[in-house]
């Protein structure tokens, strides 16, 4: 359930920044018939790290055309795709070419990317340096999101009482922030007034709005209050109850234990799937996963592939972490061959799904395999890939390979996420060849050992072999 909480506040905060129409577009692939565009030149640059600016000034030198629609789309996407960094690079870049002029519209967003990629201070300094004509409901409401998103109560009501003495009419995106706010902090209780406000100020409430407050009375585990909103919402012309609204049914029945009620709103969430909508597919497949209905997760899978003709590595992430959940390792094997076949860009995550898997039920074997098929291809692996492998084998009895695995591991070069090894099996390993090894053994894995603080159990483990060894 903690992975669905997850889900929803990122739902929640994915709309925080929809100043402009969100893109419906699926993640990108490199097409091998047409003809390449800016939007394919930049959109496989997955790697945050790297800077797309090189992309677009090349493609400019090159004497191709840039049109403002296709920034905008790229944008869009980037910002779809959590590429919040990216989508900041693009749209400074658009800024300070001066290709286009930027609408209050461009600057809301530009100012939302500020606030994600370089903090509030940044953001609100941004929105200063704006000139007064740029100063509209669409920068002031980017501004609130910030706010929102760090938690800030009193600046968010000062900035909404701030855009009252504008003149600004708030619309829902206004209260859907206060809402949002609300469930951030977990003062669930109070979104239901918000909402009652809204109504009270004759705004209409979006499905995000009823959303919002749906999962406020799931929160409080209030059935009957979600019941009842979700009847209202049923009934309201303005109104078209999506797939998503559903799901957030699902999941709190799924919650209480309804399970019948949980299956009748999956049902309904995916009669009202369309199009390529792999995440709606992706979040059904995880709710069926809850229930533990694999039969629901394959055929759900199935239906994915054909809807969105190519599914994107998130999708192979998704399907895999369900069936391993299930204990579904052959089917897991015949996903993980489906996306070696795809021609997505290769991400090891996908892969390390599986070899966690084998490594979590004592099958080391097949996770060594995996990752030195990985590696006879020239692809990335891990040191807690190959760390998982060495665990497996130690708790099986096979001391050789384990510490094979364990040099592997050590060998290879930190992620970006500092990996820190297992000081129980480092002890263990050790331990072991301080008891049967040589000097040279402890000496040789010890070399290993310099991002671990095991420094007392290396010397141990000379002491003793040393000791053995002047014996003979």
């Amino acid at each position: 359930m903690k992975a669905w909480s997850t889900l929803i506040r990122t739902q929640i905060w994915r709309r925080l920044s929809q100043a402009v129409a969100s893109s419906q577009c699926r993640g990108y692939y490199k097409s091998r018939t047409r003809k390449p565009s800016l939007y394919s030149e930049v959109s496989p640059l997955g790697n945050p790290g790297r800077s797309v600016a090189p992309v677009l000034d090349d493609w400019v030198q090159r004497g191709n055309k840039v049109r403002f629609a296709e920034l905008q789309r790229i944008i869009r996407d980037f910002r779809r795709r959590k590429r919040f960094s990216h989508a900041l690079e693009v749209s400074e870049w658009t800024q300070k070419n001066g290709l286009f002029v930027f609408s209050p519209v461009e600057h809301a967003v530009q100012l939302d990317l500020i606030g994600r990629v370089h903090g509030l201070l940044s953001a609100e300094n941004y929105f200063e340096s704006l000139m007064d004509h740029d100063k509209t409901y669409k920068t002031y409401g980017a501004l609130l999101s910030c706010y929102v998103r760090q938690h800030q109560v009193e600046k968010s009501l000062s900035h909404i009482r701030k855009m009252r003495e504008k003149g600004f009419d708030l619309t829902a995106l206004t209260y859907n922030n206060m809402m949002c706010l609300f469930t951030k902090i977990g003062q669930h209780d109070k979104v239901p007034d918000v909402l009652a406000e809204m109504k009270e100020n004759k705004v209409l409430p979006d499905n995000f709005s009823y959303r919002i407050c749906m999962n406020s009375y799931g929160e409080r585990s209030d059935t009957e209050g979600m019941e009842e909103l979700l009847r209202e919402m049923e009934t309201q012309p303005h109104i078209a109850v999506d797939w998503n609204t559903y799901a957030v049914a699902a999941n709190f029945y799924i919650r209480a234990g309804l399970t019948k009620k949980a299956l009748d709103a999956l049902k309904r969430s995916e009669e009202r799937l369309t199009g390529k909508d792999g995440i709606g597919y992706n979040q059904l497949i995880s709710l069926h996963t809850t229930l533990g209905n694999r039969t629901e997760i394959l055929r759900l899978w199935e239906l994915e592939k054909n809807a969105c003709k190519r599914c994107i590595n998130k999708d192979y992430i998704n399907i895999l972490k369900s069936l391993v959940k299930l204990g579904e390792l052959e089917e897991a094997e015949k996903v993980l061959k489906e996306w070696e076949s795809s021609g997505n860009c290769y991400d090891f995550r996908i892969p390390d799904t599986v070899i966690a898997a084998y490594s979590e039920k004592e099958l080391p074997e097949k996770a060594e395999m995996l990752l030195e098929n990985l590696m006879d291809k020239g692809k990335e692996t891990t040191p807690d890939g190959w760390a998982g492998v060495a665990a497996g084998y130690w708790y099986k009895g096979d001391v050789d390979k384990a510490v094979k695995s364990m040099k592997v591991a050590f060998s290879l070069p930190l992620t970006k996420k500092r990996w820190k090894p297992d000081p129980k099996l480092i002890t263990g390993i050790l331990k072991w060849l301080g008891d049967n090894g040589s000097v040279a053994d402890v000496e040789a894995f010890a070399g290993f050992l310099s991002i671990a603080p095991v420094s007392r159990e290396i010397h141990d483990a000379l002491r003793k072999a040393g000791l053995r060894e002047s014996k003979t």
